[in-house]
């Protein structure tokens, strides 16, 4: 859901990240998980239903993968949609203007409003956020589910949970999730992420769960 992407915002400034590559590695990440595809063995993405979802990345990504004559890893998956691919013939695959599409997404929801800024010679199109209490929910519940929720098992803890941390991990935002908690309480949560986002995700994927996906993703990001 669109409100997810809101751990990419920037905390001080509360605009949709525009440096680097790290943000959108992390919501294709999040597209992929969401989708009606499952790994085998953290190898090919195989689709399990074409049918639109509503959300028009998610849609995009399905058409693409159903327009592949062989399946893709989740690995290259990743590459493709943030076209870091080497190959000039597939460069049709990457995911477009996602900061922006994000942005739209989230005005239209009213959690963010469009602005003009003037930088020197030049305009620019900014998205600061207007409706500040839907990210504040999103860091308490993630907040809680390392602190007071902690299940210490990976495969007992809430899919959609699972997914936005991995997301904040590969986004590079993940001490941005803990930065409001008290000094004990942010080195415990760190801590107990940092044990999470270790294990093993070939192991875990192993044992099933529906989480496949999941630790196939994160499995790509720790070799990116």
């Amino acid at each position: 859901c669109p409100q997810a992407h809101l751990l990419v915002l920037q905390p001080q400034e509360q605009h949709l990240l525009h440096e680097g590559q790290a943000d959108v590695l992390g919501v294709i990440g999040l597209v992929l998980v969401q989708l009606p595809v499952r790994s085998l063995l953290l190898a090919l993405v195989l689709l399990k239903s074409d049918a639109p979802t509503g959300d028009v990345l998610l849609d995009e990504t399905l058409r693409h993968i159903k327009a592949t004559e062989t399946a893709e890893t989740v690995q290259t998956w990743i590459e493709l949609l943030t076209g870091e691919t080497w190959n000039p013939f597939k460069l049709q695959y990457q995911l477009r203007n996602v900061r922006e599409r994000l942005a739209k997404a989230l005005v239209e929801k009213g959690i963010l409003t469009t602005e003009k800024q003037n930088f020197l010679l030049f305009d620019m199109t900014t998205h600061p956020v207007c409706n500040a209490s839907e990210k504040q929910r999103l860091l308490k519940r993630l907040q809680e589910s390392v602190l007071e929720r902690w299940v210490n098992e990976p495969q007992r803890m809430e899919r959609r949970t699972l997914a936005l941390l991995v997301l904040a991990h590969a986004s590079d935002v993940l001490e941005n999730v803990f930065a409001s908690l008290a000094d004990d309480k942010y080195d415990v949560a760190m801590n107990r992420t940092k044990d999470l986002l270790d294990v093993d995700p070939e192991v875990e994927a192993a044992k099933g769960k529906g989480m496949e996906m999941i630790w196939a993703v994160l499995a790509a990001f720790n070799k990116s």
